[in-house]
């Protein structure tokens, strides 16, 4: 079933409606094991977006952004797609561009996963390597170069400012929530990165209810292993971002995500990537504060906390953390 509010393609690229009608309306799962410590009451879900054809929650705004460019005669047969991506929108990119037909140039860090770089490999997609230590923000300056040097070659995709990121999301995403949890969701948990997801997530969800808890996840140092997210204090801000939607921001570390990861494949028989890790860690946390106020207040807790699961773990299989039993 393809998304109410995304417009019906043009004829001649009705041969990809099977592949991009599969992004969205992923399972929603209830996390038990690891949250056993907590009051029944206290309900944590996380939203498996490796249902997505691409793997990750990533294919929502990649596909709204080429959809959107297409629709304005932006991206065509001449011009190739680039943008700059730590690897899931840039896989998601791969994928939709092998679909219909358009090449794809992606900068991304050298440092991601060998995984992700075979995965585009295997798509076709032209993939440009830049200094692990500058992170994604090494990645953004190399695309944003490019460009600059090639404007009529490239249709420049820039997630990290174009607004069809967060719409994906406000449109899709949070309509999806609101509807698996009947409407009673209180706290919602999405680590930051392009920032789409939280900001259009969170922009749907206070609408449908304003008094709704939005916590903001981030790693907490500048240098992680959180492949994904940003440090913001630290980095180039994604021109999305609203920094007036967040609640709380929460800190996570990148040893207390690999430990969620292994805990997560254990004890609940999911294999996640590591920001869905993290993610999981902000919600537990966000739980046990929650338990631990209402026993201040003499009150029964009562929450129904959801955060994004961003992806499975097949990207990340090679890391040496699935083998470090000190974690």
């Amino acid at each position: 079933m393809s998304y109410p509010c995304y417009m019906r393609l043009p004829h001649e690229l009705q041969q990809a409606t099977e592949i991009v009608d599969l992004i969205g309306y992923t399972p929603l799962i209830r996390l038990r094991r690891v949250a056993r410590h907590l009051p029944e009451s206290v309900e944590v879900y996380g939203k498996a977006e490796w249902f997505n054809p691409g793997g990750s929650v990533k294919d929502r705004p990649a596909w709204n952004i080429v959809r959107t460019a297409i629709e304005r005669g932006e991206l065509h047969a001449d011009k190739r797609l680039l943008d700059a991506t730590s690897g899931n929108t840039g896989i998601a990119f791969a994928m939709i561009g092998a679909a219909l037909g358009f090449g794809v140039t992606l900068c991304m860090p050298a440092n991601v996963s060998e995984e992700r770089k075979r995965i585009l490999k295997a798509y076709g997609a032209e993939v440009i390597l830049t200094d692990p230590l500058e992170s994604s923000d090494g990645a953004i300056r190399a695309a944003r170069r490019l460009y600059a040097e090639n404007p009529d070659r490239y249709y420049y995709a820039d997630q990290y400012n174009n607004p069809a990121n967060w719409q994906a999301h406000y449109e899709t995403t949070g309509v999806e929530i609101w509807q698996q949890t009947e409407g009673r969701i209180t706290h919602f948990v999405a680590g930051l990165g392009t920032t789409g997801t939280f900001v259009g997530v969170g922009r749907r969800l206070r609408e449908y209810k304003p008094d709704i808890q939005l916590i903001a996840l981030q790693p907490d140092s500048p240098f992680h292993g959180l492949e994904g997210l940003k440090h913001l204090e630290t980095a180039i801000v994604p021109g999305i971002y609203d920094r007036t939607l967040a609640d709380t921001h929460l800190a996570i570390s990148t040893e207390d995500a690999y430990r969620m990861a292994r805990k997560l494949a254990r004890e609940e028989g999911l294999l996640v990537g590591v920001s869905a890790a993290a993610a999981v860690v902000g919600s537990l946390r966000v739980a046990e504060q929650i338990v631990q106020q209402a026993h201040i207040t003499g009150e029964e807790p009562r929450a129904v906390i959801v955060t994004i699961l961003c992806d499975s773990a097949d990207k990340y299989l090679s890391e040496r953390f699935w083998d470090d039993e000190t974690l």
